[in-house]
């Protein structure tokens, strides 16, 4: 069988649609149907059954799947424990953060990088998935739950401090809260599916169901931003909203428990030169980030 089918083969088991595959795979429906044409007639196995939503992989597709699950992390492993040798500082490192990292907190320390390493080229995934080191989604993570798989290496570099912001705008419409009580009369910004805010504030003492965020958004940048625009009352990292014109911070005695930054990569991935050199810049300059917030200086309106 021509091995450069697996791929394909994969794609249109985890998507269950041509047209998934090929967004997955970055090639045309027409060819992702002759590459799985191609494999069932290499193998002499039907694989997938046609339905008007798209292809049912069959019992020899998914047993065939795991195989090729099996596959990729071998080619994986062997792409890393290939990377893990190279010794020149150049190449493309992938650095996966979240969102509201990937756009507040690492283009200066990405930039500051660049200026001194022309060699390096970087890729960032915004995202709050835990993108797989594993199989080489990402070659870094700076992520705020800590790593699991006992095949990265990872460490605490501190925490993000949190409080409760509002801008100017609404204050001034709705009044400044001078008690927590207060806060049932105002619109509070909160998540949507997620009930992490809940949980936190319940541990905290204050009691609060859904209904009590007028203005919900799993969206971590929406959230921020909808504080900005006078929305409400939101919780967000103090080192980003600090500055913002118009700010103000409430509560800052408010015991608000931070969030842990944690930053991982493969193990095989720390002797290649390139990826140290970028994990160790940023383990360096996350750490000033994160020291630098005991400096601000906390407003109360």
């Amino acid at each position: 069988m021509d091995w450069g089918l697996v791929p394909t083969l994969l794609a249109v088991v985890e998507t269950g649609s041509l047209s998934g595959a090929g967004r997955v795979l970055g090639i045309s429906q027409p060819t992702v149907g002759r590459h799985v044409a191609e494999l069932e007639a290499q193998l002499g196995l039907t694989l997938f059954d046609r339905a008007p939503r798209g292809l049912i992989p069959n019992e020899a597709a998914m047993r065939l799947a795991e195989r090729a699950h099996a596959m990729r992390a071998a080619a994986a492993d062997m792409t890393l424990f290939a990377e893990g040798r190279v010794a020149k500082v150049e190449g493309t490192v992938r650095v996966t953060a979240s969102e509201v990292a990937a756009t507040y907190v690492l283009p200066p320390i990405l930039r500051d990088l660049l200026a001194r390493e022309p060699g390096i080229a970087v890729e960032v995934v915004a995202s709050n998935s835990n993108d797989n080191l594993l199989l080489r989604e990402a070659d870094i993570a700076l992520r705020m739950v800590a790593p699991t798989q006992s095949e990265l290496i990872a460490q605490k570099l501190g925490e993000l401090q949190l409080g409760v912001f509002a801008h100017e705008t609404y204050l001034a419409k709705a009044g400044t809260p001078s008690s927590i009580a207060d806060l049932s009369a105002h619109v509070f910004i909160g998540y949507d599916r997620s009930d992490l805010m809940i949980r936190a504030m319940n541990d905290m003492g204050m009691p609060v169901t859904r209904d009590a965020f007028r203005y919900r958004t799993d969206n971590q940048i929406s959230h921020i931003e909808a504080i900005c625009a006078g929305v409400g009352l939101g919780a967000s990292q103090v080192s980003i909203l600090e500055h913002r014109p118009g700010i103000h911070r409430l509560f800052p005695e408010l015991p608000i428990p931070g969030l842990p930054v944690w930053l991982a990569a493969h193990r095989e991935l720390t002797t290649s030169a390139r990826v140290r050199r970028v994990y160790d810049f940023l383990a360096d300059r996350m750490r000033d980030y994160l020291r630098d917030q005991s400096n601000v200086r906390s407003t109360t309106q």
